[in-house]
């Protein structure tokens, strides 16, 4: 357990950043927490960073979705079905990463972050009309869903959570803004699930996990009213986020490779 002060401040740092990211860009707001307990906080085991980033990820989501929750953007019936059958894939892709090598985890970790951020760079439509309500037969396909993505997040310690706000639009057809939304319910639980999984086998800092979660409360009380005014600005900082991205996984893969 990290007792020194300024890794501690370094942690919370970095659960204010992605708290931040996560209000306004949703699940692919936590692509970042892993980087940043690497080569900020200084975390050296890969498999600890994965482990702490989902335990943090998992209260910062909390608390950016209870501040979404009561301004009435989360769609309770969708979110809860994606969260409870995406968690027993967050289990699975958990248990097959802790089986991996860390340095290898790390490259195929970068390989996932150059995809969120080709992914953020390519235009969404914004689907017009009422948002949707689940029924018993778009249930399946939201089921099955979430179940893929948890498996990813499960696997890349939430990193994968970038997949949640799509996969809600796909299988049921909601709003990117009312989906960035629900998915941090998603966040949470495969968050969760991945972090008791890595908690099993003593990956886990309880201290830089009550860091993140300390300055994530920070990071959500600034980003709640960031969300909304970024209104038409929206893709010029989805893009700005998508640079961002793509030179961090850059970075990480070299990291890596070099087995730094």
């Amino acid at each position: 357990m990290t007792t020194d002060l300024l890794p501690l401040l370094l942690a919370a740092m970095s659960g204010g950043i992605v708290a931040l990211l996560l209000t306004l860009f949703g699940g692919g707001g936590s692509v970042l927490a892993v980087p940043l307990l690497l080569y900020v906080v200084g975390v050296q085991d890969p498999h600890v960073a994965i482990g702490v980033s989902a335990a943090g990820v998992a209260l910062n989501a909390l608390t950016a979705l209870a501040g979404h929750a009561r301004a009435g953007r989360v769609l309770w019936p969708c979110a809860t079905l994606f969260a409870i059958t995406g968690a027993t894939g967050a289990w699975f892709g958990s248990t097959l990463a802790k089986m991996i090598d860390g340095h290898q985890l790390l490259l195929i970790f970068a390989v996932a972050m150059a995809a969120v951020g080709v992914s953020m760079l390519r235009p969404r439509a914004a689907l017009a009309g009422s948002e949707p309500r689940l029924t018993w037969a778009m249930s399946p396909g939201v089921g099955l869903t979430g179940i893929g993505v948890g498996s990813a997040a499960g696997f890349f310690g939430i990193g994968g959570g970038f997949l949640i706000v799509p996969g809600l639009m796909a299988s049921t057809g909601m709003s990117l803004a009312t989906a960035q939304a629900t998915s941090l319910l998603s966040v949470a639980a495969f968050g969760a699930t991945t972090a008791g999984n890595y908690a099993l086998s003593g990956w886990l800092d309880w201290s830089l996990v009550a860091a993140m979660a300390a300055g994530g409360l920070v990071g959500t009380t600034a980003g709640l009213p960031l969300a909304r005014r970024l209104g038409s600005n929206a893709v010029l900082g989805r893009r700005l986020f998508a640079g961002l991205i793509l030179i961090v996984a850059a970075y990480v893969a070299i990291r890596a490779a070099s087995g730094v």
